[in-house]
């Protein structure tokens, strides 16, 4: 049996979600190639990457909304072991990239594999709102938790007190995944590829003084 060696008062968690449209896709994908030498693999990179920015631009992605995540070069090799034979450099370039046009998600997908893009990384719906939501999210999360804490006063036979600790419960932590911003639910169509919503998370742990009985 577990036993409060220093009673204090009354703790409570709150949580809370809000619901947003998206407004805004973010795709992260890469652009690889491998040659024989290191300037042909980052020729035939760049290559693509030009390619890959003018059908960004013909999807009305500005320059601005187009960032490069990473660049790497290493070695490419086949087989394992003894048997293990060296293929060439390859180079690889990472990008991040965010358009408004929801609806031309597929189509922008389609054209950039067709102009070289090795792999497609992810496909993430956001809001650019999120800090209200975050913000809407918090107060009500805080209102669960008082909710909460006035209801045990009230069985127990107390009048609560003030609060005396505030504890936030960060949602991207590890172990908190069901409180993550994520997207789901909604009217989708088998074509669409957006999600329905995007729901934003918050959490609290509030510690309230008993004022009495």
């Amino acid at each position: 049996m577990q036993l409060i060696e220093n009673p204090w008062g009354v703790t409570a968690f709150g949580a809370a979600s809000v619901k947003s449209k998206p407004d805004l896709v973010r795709v992260r994908f890469e652009v690889s190639r491998i040659e024989p030498q290191p300037a042909e693999a980052f020729a035939q990179v760049n290559g693509t990457v030009r390619e890959v920015r003018r059908v960004l631009r013909e999807h009305g992605v500005p320059d601005s909304a187009v960032q490069r995540s990473g660049l790497d070069l290493s070695a490419a090799w086949n087989g394992y072991g003894a048997e293990r034979k060296f293929r060439g450099h390859e180079c690889t370039a990472s990008f991040v990239v965010e358009s408004r046009n929801l609806d031309d998600t597929q189509g922008l997908l389609t054209e950039l594999i067709a102009a070289g893009v090795t792999e497609i990384k992810s496909v993430d719906f956001d809001t650019v709102t999120k800090p209200d939501l975050r913000a809407r999210a918090r107060r009500e999360a805080v209102a669960v938790a008082r909710r909460k804490a006035e209801l045990y006063a009230e069985a127990a036979g107390v009048v609560l007190g003030p609060v005396v600790h505030i504890e936030d419960v960060d949602p991207e932590r590890p172990g908190a995944e069901r409180y993550r911003s994520h997207g789901g639910g909604g009217e989708t169509s088998a074509e669409d590829l957006a999600p329905g919503q995007v729901v934003v998370s918050a959490a609290v742990i509030l510690g309230f003084e008993i004022a009495g009985n």
